[in-house]
Parts: structure tokens; C-alpha cells; sequence
């Protein structure tokens, strides 16, 4: 993040309580466990993979410290994500040069959008832990995204499948009226 913006954006407020983390989702927590899971990525790639929780694991490891932004205006600051970093991603799959946007899918039924640009950022990351243990079931395990410049939204839960596009598409809550990039500092919550 730029020196320049504050740490909190507009309009969000910072939870009390450093343990709180509260939990939103579609209203479904899909059972997947570490050994039945599976990670498509596809589309505009030289190298389209499936990838299994262990093979995740085996990848060059990241860990991360970032704050949270929640569209519904709390905050979590400090939040610790262990996985792989998007680089390690974009180096396994070697997307094709027409790639500018992917969509990312969770075994919820989600889907979000989000420019390859925004994805390159230096601390993005597919997640298979939370500080320091594996991602619990109510804050989208085994796998997730995790975008911190971007609201949470933008990091699908329960995350399944990758696809690499040329062309912008919306994913469930940009339909539904969220805005279609989700920067916090901005405040692009609604379209």
C-alpha cells in the first residue's frame, strides 16, 4: 500500500476486538476436505492444470500479513495468510498474452472478477492457511484468494477453479449490483 493512503479506508470501521472475524458467505459452507480437494485453472493459459491440495502445498510457500477490508464496513488489520503467490500461479500456468482478467470460482456457486493487474499486485495469494493453521471451514477453507488492496469479496471462498480470460466477466455479486473492481480506498462498494 502507498505511504500516502491511510491504513483504513473511508467509510470502514476497525473491529475492537482482535480475535473477531466475522464470517459472511452465501449462506453455504460446502464440506471439502484437504484430500477430496481439486484446483482448475484454465482458459487463456499455455499450461492448464489441476492441482491437488497437496500439490498447492508443494509449491513455494508465501506467507502474508494484510489487512482485511469487509464491503460491509468493518476491517481486520494484521490478518496472517499462508499459500502460494500469484506469481507461482501465473509461472506454473504461463497465461497467453490476450489474458487481462480472471474469474475465479468457489464449490458454492460464487464467482468474482478481477483484472490480471489487480492479481499481480505483490501480495496476493492463493490461501490454504490462517494464521499459521489450516483455513477453517466458515472463512472459505480449504483454499481461497486472498486480494488485499481489493474488498474481500474479490477473493472467492471454497475456491475451485481459475479461468484465465480476455474479456471482463462479472462474477455473482457484480451482477447483483457491487461494483465490478472493489477498491476500498475509493470506495467502490456498489455500482
Amino acid at each position: 500500500m502507498n505511504s500516502d493512503k491511510p491504513r483504513l479506508p473511508p467509510g470502514q470501521r476497525l473491529l475492537s476486538d482482535p480475535e473477531q472475524f466475522p464470517v459472511l458467505d452465501l449462506g453455504v459452507q460446502p464440506e471439502i476436505s484437504p484430500e477430496n480437494f481439486q484446483l482448475e485453472i484454465s482458459g487463456l493459459v499455455d499450461n492448464p492444470v489441476n492441482l491437488t491440495f497437496a500439490d498447492l502445498q508443494n509449491l513455494p510457500r508465501t506467507d502474508i500479513t494484510a489487512d482485511f477490508h469487509c464491503v460491509t464496513r468493518w476491517s481486520k488489520f494484521d490478518v496472517k495468510w499462508s499459500g502460494v503467490a500469484w506469481k507461482d500461479i501465473e509461472e506454473l500456468v504461463k497465461p497467453k498474452p490476450e489474458a487481462k482478467f480472471i474469474i475465479e470460482y468457489g464449490s458454492d456457486s460464487y464467482s468474482t472478477n478481477v483484472p490480471l493487474e489487480d492479481m499481480r499486485k505483490e501480495n496476493v495469494i492463493v490461501a490454504y492457511a490462517l494464521y499459521g493453521e489450516p483455513i477453517p471451514k466458515e472463512h472459505g477453507g480449504p483454499v481461497r484468494i486472498i486480494v488485499p488492496h481489493l474488498y474481500a469479496w474479490k477473493g472467492s471462498k471454497f475456491l475451485k477453479r481459475i479461468e484465465f480470460l480476455a474479456a471482463d466477466r462479472p462474477g455473482f455479486w457484480e451482477v447483483r449490483g457491487y461494483h465490478n473492481h472493489g477498491d476500498p480506498w475509493t470506495e467502490e462498494r456498489y455500482s
